[in-house]
């Protein structure tokens, strides 16, 4: 591919996250992104695209704060000391990959779901994610890697989602409902 080819490709894929933005579902009018069937052919192969692109920032975002992913075996386990400090790393290096890149993030997380290989794109992500946070073991199964990642993901979506506090609800008061002696 040649710096032509790779510039028009950027151009639709940003394109197609700009239109998909504006869509209440966070869907590609895939007929509709000038270049797309050409270059891409499918939505799906336009979709994997966009997750490659998330992949590399995400990746990035770990070797800036962490190991890379490529070190996962010398990351410590959920027994260890140091557990917590890459829960936490690991934590912040997502949510920094979102607030960089949230129309992305927010595109491919609609999609996900309608198209197989991306589908198996993004459990491989949270496979990296299960596995670098220390919450899963290389050697553990697949399966059990995507759904722990995918905990993993969906604590970090609602933690960062805003919160609306109803009137009368004070932390003491919630703090008394957990433990009736406080």
């Amino acid at each position: 591919m040649g710096w032509n080819e790779y510039h028009r490709r950027r151009r639709i894929m940003d394109s197609a996250v700009d239109l998909a933005r504006r869509d209440d579902d966070h869907r590609i009018p895939f007929d509709h992104v000038d270049g797309a069937a050409t270059m891409f052919g499918t939505e799906e192969r336009l979709l994997l695209a966009l997750h490659h692109r998330w992949t590399q920032l995400l990746t990035g975002h770990l070797r800036a704060r962490l190991a890379g992913p490529e070190n996962a075996g010398e990351i410590p386990g959920e027994r260890s000391a140091e557990h917590g400090d890459h829960l936490d790393t690991v934590s912040r290096a997502w949510r920094a990959a979102v607030r960089a890149e949230p129309d992305l993030h927010a595109v491919l997380a609609a999609n996900v779901q309608r198209h197989p290989a991306l589908r198996r794109a993004h459990e491989a992500e949270l496979r990296l994610l299960a596995v670098t946070s220390g919450l899963g073991e290389p050697h553990d199964g697949a399966d059990d890697l995507a759904r722990i990642g995918a905990t993993l993901v969906a604590l970090l979506d609602q933690r960062d989602r805003p919160r609306r506090v109803r009137p009368g609800r004070s932390v003491g008061r919630w703090l008394r409902r957990l433990a009736p002696s406080a």
